[in-house]
């Protein structure tokens, strides 16, 4: 990272190599710290201040943020007043917010920021404020940061794609690949960089694996974090198996046969490739599953536009009404806690309305009571 003076900032830089390296943050989530600490950097810059003791004005930032624009374009300031509108939003702001903490913090640690600096972005306490509860087995003391900056956002419903439009989207797939991406989206519920990022050595969709080294049982994939050339990365740091059923299965068979009949044993070792446009063989992006379910969409003539995510929630509801427990999607949705899956779940009114009627009557418990 380099400032207006095209200077490498080695703070910032040291800082975005950790980010991506050793904590093993994907790429997109560097990409956005790194978007993040240059507009905290050019405001400090601009405004004449040092960025290393800035922190004490981060509401004059969160100013900054909302009413300036980050091109460098002539119009260097929005006015605010009636009639205008902010250049970023709640949300957008409390992501650079986030960055420049973590930068901070980062600086903190190699002694280039002072101490006090981390008192201006975060409230400290300690545990004992706590419920016994929740203060650890151990006894020991622990601090506690909360920051000190940060927009109330308004609450977003991330919909689940109903499976009549699940459906219609894959009658409208021209070809065996669009079909396994729409099941492996909406039907195990991969994300787009999960997906792209499957080799052709991650199915095992045979009843019995042991021949592969693997105990797992059934049909399965293998669900792997790995460096991809395609930008393909699992945001779950962990590896995990998924079970698939029969229709997916039917979708990987139809699949390796046009792979086949297309590229015959050649083609990269990734699983979901390009057919029908150069370079063939070459692994197809999560940017561009994103593409296929908007143009499915359109094809299927929907409504609504449903993207992967929509498909995602989609799987997740569709266990839950099955009878699946919390506890059963996030381990297929591969989170690392239970209450990461509650805003994937979008139970069906059928559902709500036979939860309802479960509910005895008062006078059959009565009844039961007299017995």
């Amino acid at each position: 990272m380099v400032d207006d003076d095209l200077v490498v900032v080695k703070e910032a830089d040291r800082f975005l190599r950790d980010v991506r390296l050793a904590q093993g943050r994907a790429e997109t989530t560097t990409k956005a710290y790194a978007e993040g600490v240059s507009l905290f950097l050019r405001w400090s810059s601009r405004t004449g201040r040092d960025w290393r003791a800035a922190a004490r004005d981060m509401g004059l930032f969160m100013v900054w943020l909302r009413w300036t624009p980050g091109n460098g374009g002539q119009r260097r300031t929005v006015i605010p007043g009636p009639g205008s509108r902010p250049v970023r939003g709640d949300s957008r702001i409390n992501k650079v917010l986030t960055a420049v903490r973590m930068f901070l913090s980062h600086a903190t640690v190699n002694r280039t920021v002072p101490g006090w600096g981390l008192e201006q972005v975060y409230e400290l306490g300690d545990v004992r404020d706590l419920p016994a509860e929740a203060r650890g087995e151990d006894g020991g003391m622990r601090v506690r940061l909360r920051a000190r900056h940060r927009l109330q956002e308004p609450e977003t419903d991330i919909d689940r794609a109903s499976n009549e439009e699940i459906v219609a989207m894959f009658l409208a797939c021209q070809s065996a690949r669009d079909r396994l991406t729409v099941l492996l989206i909406s039907r195990v519920g991969l994300r787009p960089g999960q997906a792209t990022g499957l080799h052709r050595t991650d199915p095992h969709l045979m009843m019995d694996s042991r021949p592969l080294g693997c105990d797992a049982e059934g049909a399965h994939l293998h669900v792997i974090r790995r460096q991809n050339e395609n930008n393909a990365w699992s945001k779950s740091k962990k590896s995990w198996v998924m079970p698939v059923d029969f229709l997916v299965v039917q979708g990987f068979d139809q699949y390796a046969l046009e792979r086949h009949d297309r590229l015959g044993p050649g083609g990269s070792d990734f699983l979901l490739v390009n057919l029908f446009r150069p370079p063939f063989g070459a692994p197809i992006t999560p940017a561009a599953i994103g593409e296929l379910f908007e143009a499915l969409s359109r094809r299927a003539g929907l409504d609504r536009l449903i993207t992967p995510r929509m498909g995602r929630h989609a799987m997740a509801s569709n266990v839950a009404d099955a009878g699946g427990r919390l506890d059963e999607v996030q381990a297929l949705l591969g989170h690392k806690h239970a209450g990461s899956a509650r805003p994937y779940l979008h139970p069906k009114e059928s559902r709500l309305r036979d939860a309802v009627d479960r509910v005895p009557s008062p006078r059959a418990i009565e009844r039961e009571v007299g017995r």
